[in-house]
């Protein structure tokens, strides 16, 4: 008798836990997305970000950008005006060197280049692992008190030079909001 008992306890057990985890696997994740515009408001495109367990999915559709890589990065302020400045500068609390190949980077702000097409648009997708959408980690939060953007800028980032790779002028700006 005490064995069919633990057989049903283990059984309850495991009915229990997939029924919780199906229960989390339901849950939406975190999302945001920022709508990038020119420096003339034109709207160019969208960058989206999905929370996963470990890392930031995002994903990047743009169209009407001078062809060839472009330096592409998240910025501590989600604001674009005037002239894309009130952006500031790249998410970066610990305030640590810039550059994906810099011994003492990257900062959170720091993306691999965008490549931009003859046609003038891009597809990207990159993984994140030193940010999250809406908090709950020791990671800089995209959707904090004074929200975040993404800029892409002119030229492409060297991943090593001081601030900003000498990636340029920035040319699209899109605030991150909550989906």
């Amino acid at each position: 008798m005490a064995t069919r008992n633990g057989a049903a306890i283990a059984v309850a057990s495991l009915a229990w836990a997939l029924c919780a985890s199906a229960a989390s696997s339901d849950e939406k994740p975190a999302m945001a997305q920022a709508d990038m515009v020119d420096p003339g408001g034109a709207a160019i495109g969208t960058v989206t970000f999905e929370q996963t367990p470990s890392g930031v999915l995002i994903n990047v559709e743009v169209t009407d950008l001078p062809p060839g890589p472009h330096g592409i990065h998240l910025h501590e302020a989600g604001a674009c005006t005037p002239d894309f400045g009130a952006a500031k500068g790249h998410i970066n609390p610990d305030g640590v060197a810039h550059g994906l190949r810099h011994p003492d980077g990257p900062d959170q702000g720091d993306l691999p280049l965008l490549f931009v097409h003859a046609d003038g648009s891009a597809r990207a997708e990159f993984y994140h692992t030193r940010i999250n959408v809406e908090g709950g980690g020791e990671d800089p939060t995209l959707l904090d008190d004074d929200g975040s953007s993404v800029i892409i800028h002119d030229k492409p980032d060297d991943h090593f030079t001081q601030p900003i790779g000498g990636a340029g002028g920035r040319i699209a700006c899109g605030v991150i909001r909550r989906l």
